[in-house]
């Protein structure tokens, strides 16, 4: 089975799809591991933020940011060796670094969607302005807040 690491820059979480605002970016990229892993491919993420010693432990990662230090991240490692660095490659780039068959109408990437913005963070507060989209209450039972008696959702 192929090895496929992954050594992503500082994020908030394993993916970086979290948070107030997603980049599509990572959602696709998310996408296309799974993918890979549905392949047969064994596939790792490492988050410089949460898993340094990952970074610290393999002497080509630690090599390559000591050249270009974060610019270079994330890095593709593909059985031990840089298969590519500074950015996220799309599906057929990535079917390409691990030598597996892809086909563009069977394995497709998903289309990317456009970045958002959860409504409370745009606003500051757990409810969303009017033109922020529809109140947190359109999340039924699982709004985090305590329902008010004034009929407001805080």
């Amino acid at each position: 089975m192929k090895k496929i690491e992954i050594y992503d820059p500082p994020m908030c979480c394993s993916t970086g799809i979290c948070g107030p605002s997603v980049d599509p970016r990572l959602t696709r990229f998310a996408a296309d591991l799974d993918w890979l892993k549905k392949k047969g491919l064994e596939v790792t993420r490492f988050n410089l933020a949460q898993q340094p010693g990952a970074f610290v432990h393999n002497a080509g990662v630690r090599a390559e940011l000591g050249v270009k230090g974060n610019s270079c991240l994330p890095l593709i490692v593909i059985e031990g060796a840089i298969a590519a660095s500074g950015g996220y490659p799309d599906r057929g780039k990535l079917a390409e670094l691990a030598g597996v068959t892809y086909d563009p109408v069977q394995d497709g990437s998903p289309a990317p969607a456009a970045a958002f913005t959860l409504p409370m963070a745009a606003t500051g507060a757990c409810c969303p302005t009017p033109d922020a989209g529809p109140p947190i209450e359109a999340a039924g039972d699982f709004c985090p807040w305590p329902r008010q008696t004034n009929g407001g959702c805080c």
